[in-house]
């Protein structure tokens, strides 16, 4: 498979398991479950076809890791950045000292006033390291990187859970905890 064709499922996969199940008819558990077959099946009706292998290949090759099997790989579900109500049952963890936010110069000023919003996410998401938070800051325009004090917001009684591809997630950052 190439990586244009990896690229258009990738995508697809990104709207029905973390946006709209319902375009295809697609039935999520509440932890945002799909099983693979119902998947392949529906997604058909939509002119998107993928093998077994090829899903795997999307899978293990996405450099993001956004998608994950479960152990015996009959079921497929978005790691994180879901718009729709699932659980992902992610425990609370302490995160490092500093993460990091990667977002476009577009968006500082709101930012530093207002804090960062999950908006229609279930979580903001933070990087462990500047080079991802370029690149996902890089997706909306010149990027710039914030540094978040979440060692500090953690002391302050804040949440903080890690995704499976080791995003790390919170619901809300406020602007003092943000250095430019």
């Amino acid at each position: 498979m190439n990586e244009i064709e990896k690229k258009k499922i990738s995508k697809f996969l990104s709207l029905i398991l973390r946006h709209q199940p319902e375009t295809i008819g697609l039935k999520l558990d509440e932890n945002g479950w799909a099983e693979v077959e119902e998947l392949r099946t529906k997604s058909e009706k939509r002119r998107i076809f993928f093998t077994p292998e090829e899903l795997d290949e999307v899978v293990e090759t996405n450099n993001k890791k956004r998608f994950a099997f479960n152990q015996d790989k009959t079921m497929i579900r978005a790691s994180q950045g879901h718009s729709i109500d699932i659980d992902l049952a992610l425990e609370t963890k302490q995160p490092p000292e500093f993460l990091y936010h990667g977002t476009a110069e577009a968006n500082i000023t709101s930012i530093l006033e207002k804090g960062i919003e999950k908006r229609t996410r279930q979580h903001v998401h933070l990087s462990a390291d500047k080079e991802t938070a370029t690149k996902v800051g890089m997706r909306h325009g010149k990027p710039v990187i914030l540094t978040i004090r979440t060692g500090m917001m953690h002391l302050d009684g804040l949440s903080f859970y890690q995704s499976a591809n080791g995003v790390w997630l919170t619901d809300f950052v406020d602007a003092k905890y943000i250095s430019k």
